[in-house]
């Protein structure tokens, strides 16, 4: 068990290492400057809390995925202001707001707007594949199998081709 200046200590390590991880999925997830940063809020005090149970055989990284996501998934779902402030991105909207910004900007900027319009999980799925996790890894901090991953994360690269498709 590890002493409070200790936890503290490994505590902002892990923050400050990590920190990207925490911000990617709340960026996913939160549309809205005050509510990522409560998301963030949320994350930490989760991690803080969860100090105590890491296990050093598995990877910090997968840890803090498993954690990120799944207060993620739960404050999405616990908030339906955020429903009232989301405006779906329409073809007329996408061209106005991509007008200024390079081509590889626009398909990232739309990448990023069409995956953060999936399902929850599947948000979450994409997230862990576009940072190279195995689907192993995915599975892993899923809670699902590796069948599935694979399955779903083809179902998901299909539904985004289509969206881009229709674009041009």
């Amino acid at each position: 068990m590890m002493e409070k200046e200790e936890q503290k200590n490994f505590f902002q390590e892990i923050i400050n290492q990590h920190k990207g991880i925490l911000f990617k999925v709340a960026r996913l997830y939160c549309r809205d400057e005050e509510d990522r940063q409560d998301l963030l809020q949320e994350m930490m005090i989760q991690i803080w809390q969860s100090l105590h149970k890491y296990n050093d055989q598995y990877k910090i990284s997968t840890w803090l995925y498993r954690i990120s996501l799944n207060v993620a998934i739960s404050y999405f779902r616990k908030s339906s202001k955020r429903e009232q402030r989301y405006t779906p991105l329409t073809e007329k909207t996408a061209q106005i707001a991509l007008e200024d910004k390079s081509e590889n900007e626009n398909q990232l900027l739309l990448l990023e707007q069409f995956i953060s319009e999936l399902k929850e999980i599947d948000k979450a799925l994409m997230i862990l594949y576009l940072e190279d996790k195995s689907h192993t890894e995915i599975a892993g901090i899923l809670g699902m199998s590796v069948s599935n991953v694979g399955t779903k994360i083809g179902r998901i690269k299909e539904k985004l081709k289509s969206r881009f498709s229709q674009l041009t």
